[in-house]
């Protein structure tokens, strides 16, 4: 039995070694606090579930859906993107729905790339970035993410040879894992070099919704000319606690999102409608309860930044995403301190190296632990090396 040759060059995921590392701790009856993965613990909201109570019981949602998404639900996306984000959007062309944004990241590349096309890859960034690209048999050429460079991909770095080759550039922000924040103005210079270059921009926009200080993310598409060249994924697994469910969406340019539907429609018999109808009732929701969700994780983003900052690992307090990016100590690599830690505390954080090379000199902790386990996985973190 021969194995795809791009099974062999793929890492392992890092979230399922994660995994696999919490549970053989617990086979040795050790209790390991994981800040490893971005899963809320604060429950999708009762009225949500309601709906998909509901929406179960219709004998026309027992049936195939359509990869597209049900009329309703696109509409509520244009709806909600229009008082969030103030953008008009066309349900019928330009919206649809995916089975969890990871899902449309994923397919998306087998609708733009062909073999050996460039796909522009921040690093450190979300891993299916890359691995899309590799299924598709493209070629990655990666957008270092500098803190010098607030974490944004230095356009006038990239050669002009690779530009011109360019096919798609991915960005994600707020961003994960550096929790960074992007201005008008880079994005104003982004959909100017896609213009320049013909290249398609893949925006991840799945943590808007979280947010701190006062500060309110922006979509992509909000930037004059966005639509014209690229298209938005976004979630309602971080937005509103809804990671078990699999459902979102993709919106933007219309010519993308009917060559995603071609890909999906092949490949996948679209989101159950129950469970569109439940991200209806979920995007019906008054802002205040995203507000009031928020608030719980600034606390505890207050709480592990100024832990962090007593041990001596260097942390800007992130405005925006469910993540805190911590520098970590001098004479440590992001796999040393991670591994001593979880030796010494028995507590998890991702190393940055999960999430590319660049990510080397850091660490990522996740705001989606409960409060008490928090504040245990602290307490036990103040005690390192004292």
């Amino acid at each position: 039995m021969k194995i795809a040759n791009r099974i062999n060059k793929i890492p392992p995921y890092p979230f399922v070694q994660i995994s696999r590392t919490i549970a053989q701790k617990k086979s040795e009856g050790i209790d390991v606090i994981s800040f490893g993965i971005g899963d809320p613990d604060i429950p999708t909201p009762d009225t949500v579930i309601e709906s998909l109570t509901k929406g179960s019981l219709k004998d026309i949602n027992h049936r195939y859906p359509e990869s597209e998404g049900l009329p309703e639900f696109r509409l509520g996306v244009a709806n909600w993107y229009s008082k969030r984000f103030g953008i008009e959007l066309n349900p019928d062309n330009e919206i649809i729905s995916l089975i969890g944004a990871k899902e449309g990241i994923g397919h998306v590349s087998l609708a733009l790339l062909n073999p050996d096309d460039i796909a522009l890859i921040p690093d450190p960034g979300y891993p299916v970035y890359s691995i899309g690209t590799l299924f598709a048999a493209g070629q990655d050429y990666i957008m270092p993410l500098l803190k010098k460079n607030n974490w944004l991909p230095d356009l006038t770095e990239i050669p002009e040879e690779i530009a011109r080759k360019a096919k798609v550039m991915w960005l994600n922000y707020p961003n994960n894992p550096t929790g960074a924040i992007v201005q008008d103005s880079y994005l104003n210079d982004v959909v100017e070099f896609a213009k320049k270059y013909d290249i398609t921009i893949l925006h991840d926009a799945c943590y808007t919704e979280i947010y701190y200080d006062n500060y309110l993310p922006k979509s992509f598409l909000n930037i004059p000319g966005a639509k014209d060249v690229g298209i938005e994924f976004h979630s309602l697994s971080k937005s509103y606690n809804m990671t078990g469910w699999r459902i979102g969406m993709a919106v933007g340019n219309s010519e993308i999102i009917k060559a995603l539907e071609i890909v999906k429609s092949n490949l996948d018999s679209g989101a159950p409608q129950a469970i569109q109808e439940m991200a209806l009732a979920a995007l019906s929701l008054d802002q205040e309860y995203i507000e009031t969700r928020n608030a719980i994780y600034e606390n505890r983003r207050n709480k592990i930044v100024e832990t962090l900052n007593n041990i001596g690992l260097y942390v800007d307090p992130p405005k925006a995403s469910l993540y805190i990016w911590a520098e970590v100590p001098e004479g440590y690599s992001s796999k040393d301190f991670s591994e001593q830690l979880l030796e010494e505390c028995n507590v998890l954080v991702s190393p940055g190296t999960s999430y590319g090379k660049y990510g080397e000199g850091f660490v990522r902790l996740s705001l989606t632990l409960s409060d008490d386990k928090i504040d245990e996985a602290l307490t036990r973190i103040a005690k390192w090396k004292q």
